[in-house]
């Protein structure tokens, strides 16, 4: 059982209690709060291992609370819930720092099991002592959690780190989108590959100065190359 604290800001009150519900089941500790400016400003007091982040918050919107977290360096995971299954909310989520998203309206199982994924691939992280990978000038340490390029150090969030060490551990072999959720986000279902793209675009950008690029296959996936 876990004693790990959730922190649950959303305004509707029918959300908020079926959610504690489940996740209270699975031995959490779980906070609510209905209003992104409260959230955001006890995010430091609450510490949550998670948050699941509403976007249409009055006072302050769940995008901005998200945007404001990683400008300020704080990294705590976010699953966002998004009210319309359109395409533009989803990536907006991402490129903002979520970790995740879910659909209103959504099966309180399916947040349980995304909520348990990511804690369990972050204990994971925790405990690695894999040896460093070094692929010409880029540096992977899974023990440090660290990554640089020429000996100059790569911030990446913790999903984003996932994703670029488990390309490098295959590197020069094409890994569809389906099998990167799998392996680095921890499901076993699809539908969600945009998240994939998203992280994707976010580590090129991010190690664009190295020997090491991430080639897109068409229609299949992407491989890492020297």
């Amino acid at each position: 059982m876990s004693s790990q604290t959730i922190l649950l800001v959303d305004d509707e009150p029918s959300i908020l209690q079926l959610s504690r519900m489940y996740l209270e089941r699975e031995g959490f500790e779980i906070q609510t709060l209905e209003d992104g400016a409260q959230a955001f400003q006890a995010i430091e007091r609450i510490k949550p291992a998670l948050m699941v982040l509403d976007v249409m918050l009055p006072g302050m919107d769940g995008f901005e609370v998200c945007r404001r977290l990683r400008a300020a360096n704080n990294q705590v995971p976010i699953i966002i819930l998004t009210a319309r299954d359109e395409d533009i909310d989803k990536i907006l989520g991402l490129e903002l720092g979520a970790d995740d998203y879910l659909t209103k309206p959504f099966n309180p199982r399916e947040l349980v099991a995304r909520v348990k994924s990511i804690l369990r691939r972050l204990d994971k992280a925790g405990a690695s002592d894999s040896a460093p990978l070094r692929l010409a000038d880029l540096v992977i340490d899974p023990a440090r959690r660290e990554v640089t390029v020429d000996g100059l150090p790569v911030e990446l969030r913790t999903q984003e780190f996932e994703l670029l060490h488990l390309l490098a551990q295959n590197r020069g072999l094409v890994l569809t989108r389906e099998k990167l959720l799998e392996k680095a986000w921890g499901f076993d279902f699809y539908g969600q590959t945009r998240t994939v793209d998203v992280h994707i675009a976010h580590l090129r950008r991010k190690i664009v100065a190295s020997q090491v690029k991430i080639e897109t296959v068409t229609g299949v996936g992407y491989k890492l190359v020297v």
